[in-house]
């Protein structure tokens, strides 16, 4: 994905500024990338989905449990009556 954005960009400086393009390699490019992404907190989409599908299966353990106490203070209010 990188190598595909310094190639991209690459080629837009190219186009723009075909003297610059040629100052700056493509590889020097993509290492200049590389460095920049890896400063900004992200993560991949495989990351991204492995800590949705966690939270979504929380959500639904506590919401298990919501109901679950709900009953039990339903059977408690009515032992107290």
């Amino acid at each position: 994905m990188i190598s595909q954005l310094a190639q991209r960009l690459s080629q837009e400086l190219q186009d723009t500024l075909p003297l610059v393009s040629k100052l700056i390699p493509t590889q020097e490019l993509k290492i200049s990338l590389q460095t920049a992404l890896s400063k900004l907190n992200l993560v991949t989409r495989e990351e991204f989905d492995a800590q949705t599908a966690v939270l979504l299966r929380t959500r639904q353990k506590l919401e298990a449990l919501e109901q679950r106490c709900a009953e039990i203070e339903q059977q408690l209010t009515k032992k107290a009556e």
